[in-house]
């Protein structure tokens, strides 16, 4: 039996009500679906864009042999190219977006797949740009770029193409690589089959005699149930399905890993990193800072499982338990309407115009915000330029989910400001910041959350919940970020990566990083699966954006906050400047313009320093209440 101290008694309370079983998208109603007939009326007008599309394609390819012949002849063949790239943009969130909504739907599945392969073609038609214009003398390209204001918005694009001259190869080389690259997708979309569709989930029993189905959303859930039998029943089902197919989700992901290494290797990297971060422009010394700075925090962390622990009333934390809601007795349930009303009270300090434009799009069909059967799980933002965004979310009422919500609205507004702000070939900004967008508005959130907690156990749950995120951003996103590294490093090697190694290698990182052997954190032998439940693995290097991008959110968020508190607002309008930028600058520079420098360890050590101040003031709470329950200390 496990012993359970006074203080897990004293914070225990109501469990908060679980959402009934997922519905049918029939049974959903309008107003939480977003709207894609913005982007087209009907699947029939998608196939007929599609199809003019198609004939559309060969027309950039004309422009081969052209580009070094005058400035005209370089703007035509960019604007053709740049204004095909725009239309396969709606064509592709369309047909994506009707996919997602229900991933057993053949036709969409169909209408993706051919979006994807219009993707194909329309690189491989294009291939010649960037050949063609490393071809000619930079000198002249400049002079045409200085010359001709059509040329202006194509500038950082044209200076872009000139800094990758030492990996670009000739124009039917390029050529021959756009059309492999169609091949490197196929390892993520057969892992995305399987786990979305096809994979047969098991359903367990919990302690309330409920049965409950254990997909990726189902897990999502019940992972975070109060009773501790549960939580075990859950991660050994769940997990354990997933172990019944390691090989092939093993197989799966050598085949994504494989295609990091080729095109390393095609296009002369030294590494599958540096050919990851090139495009950014980030220096691979960026990576492996955060990778140090976090093993060398991990002391931080472990006081966090140590306070964990000591909230839960556990003898021996366990991996089990990092998601069991800390604080009972508090209602942090909320509906798709009131998360969309607290969203927008928490976005206040970005300004009247920020709030007001998100309010909009919450009215105006962005957002797809209920679970239904089917339906692709977690959540995400893209958008279409010259239209809107969209972001499809998994509702189920709880403050994650609202904090999900205020997640993705950073991006929808960040795409929405550089959207109409920048011109297409500058709209979309890098990955590296795109997730400072949707963090910072979490900050936000807590903050505002905390300014109206009325009571002890209230601050606590949302402090805890903040705490919490920390660990998934900062600690377990960073040792992601370690696994991807040492995968990526052995394939590089011509090592083997199978499903059994894979499981091996992850254990080993995880134990390290929760302090396994130190008694911080028990990690069972069936953890080791938890890399195949993780999709960001078949992409190359992009978790550990997360983490910094919550550093950088963090030391801005708290700028903004505190100059808000003096009536001034220099922090903020930098910025939403830096947002409304787009891709028109390289990120680490964007960073620094507003006010963070992320080739030094200073954003990070302030992240832990707010994360030490956060505990310390749970400490301080829980003595508190430790202290009104005990008579004998309170008489001290």
């Amino acid at each position: 039996m496990i012993r359970t101290s006074r203080l897990a008694v004293l914070l225990a309370g109501l469990a908060s009500a679980a959402p009934g079983a997922a519905k049918e998208r029939s049974e959903v109603p309008d107003r939480y679906k977003w709207d894609l007939a913005d982007l087209y009326p009907s699947d029939d007008a998608w196939r007929a864009a599609r199809d003019a599309f198609a004939r559309r394609i060969a027309a950039v390819a004309e422009h081969k042999g052209k580009l070094g012949e005058s400035a005209e002849a370089l703007w035509r063949g960019l604007d053709a190219a740049f204004g095909a790239q725009r239309e396969l943009e709606r064509l592709g969130v369309y047909a994506s977006s009707r996919s997602d909504e229900d991933t057993r739907a053949a036709a969409a599945r169909e209408m993706k797949q051919a979006a994807q392969q219009l993707r194909v073609d329309l690189d491989a038609a294009r291939s010649y740009l960037r050949p063609e214009i490393l071809a000619v003398d930079p000198a002249r390209v400049r002079t045409w770029l200085d010359g001709d204001r059509r040329l202006a918005e194509y500038r950082f694009f044209v200076e872009d193409v000139l800094r990758s001259r030492p990996h670009t190869l000739s124009a039917a080389e390029e050529r021959v690589a756009a059309e492999a690259s169609d091949l490197a997708s196929v390892p993520s979309e057969i892992y995305g089959l399987l786990k979305d569709a096809d994979l047969p989930w098991p359903e367990v029993k919990l302690s309330t005699g409920e049965v409950v189905r254990l997909d990726v959303a189902g897990f999502s859930l019940w992972r975070a149930s109060r009773v501790r039998e549960d939580r075990d029943r859950v991660f050994d089902a769940f997990f354990g399905a997933l172990r019944q197919y390691q090989r092939t989700i093993g197989g799966a992901l050598l085949g994504s890993v494989r295609a990091h290494v080729v095109d390393k290797k095609v296009h002369h990297f030294g590494s599958s990193l540096e050919a990851a971060l090139f495009p950014g422009n980030i220096p691979t010394g960026v990576y492996s800072q955060l990778i140090a700075d976090v093993r060398r925090s991990l002391p931080t962390f472990h006081r966090y499982l140590a306070l964990r622990k000591r909230m839960l009333g556990v003898e021996k934390l366990r991996y089990q338990d990092l998601y069991a809601p800390l604080v009972g007795g508090v209602d942090l349930r909320f509906s798709p309407d009131e998360a969309r009303a607290a969203t927008l009270a928490a976005v206040a300090p970005l300004g009247k115009e920020y709030v007001a434009a998100l309010a909009k799009g919450f009215e105006g069909g962005w957002t797809d915000f209920l679970p239904s059967t089917g339906k692709r799980p977690g959540a995400y933002s893209t958008g279409v330029y010259g239209v809107h965004p969209y972001q499809l979310l998994n509702y189920n009422g709880l403050y994650g989910d609202l904090s999900t919500l205020a997640h993705e609205s950073g991006h929808s507004m960040h795409t929405f400001l550089a959207d109409s702000t920048q011109p297409y070939a500058t709209h979309d900004y890098p990955i590296f910041v795109a997730e400072v967008a949707s963090t910072l508005n979490e900050n936000l959130l807590l903050h505002h959350m905390l300014s109206r907690a009325k009571d002890d156990a209230t601050r606590l749950a949302l402090l805890g919940n903040h705490l919490d995120g920390m660990r998934q951003t900062l600690f377990r996103q960073t040792s992601f970020a370690d696994f991807e590294l040492a995968i990526h490093a052995r394939a590089e090697k011509g090592e083997t990566l199978t499903g059994e190694n894979l499981t091996q290698l992850y254990l080993r990182t995880v134990r390290e990083y929760y302090g396994h052997d130190k008694g911080a954190c028990e990690v069972p032998e069936l953890v080791g699966i938890e890399w195949a439940y993780v999709p960001h693995f078949h992409y190359d290097f992009y978790v550990f954006q997360y983490a910094t991008s919550l550093v950088a959110s963090t030391s801005i968020a708290h700028a903004i906050r505190e100059e808000a508190k003096k009536g001034k607002t220099r922090t903020r309008d930098a910025y939403l400047a830096m947002l409304r930028a787009g891709g028109s600058r390289y990120p680490i520079a964007l960073l620094r313009d507003a006010g963070v420098d992320m080739t030094t360890s200073a954003p990070f050590d302030a992240a832990m320093a707010e994360m030490n101040g956060i505990m310390d003031e749970m400490d301080a709470i829980l003595a508190r209440l430790e202290k009104a329950k005990d008579p004998a200390k309170k008489a001290k």
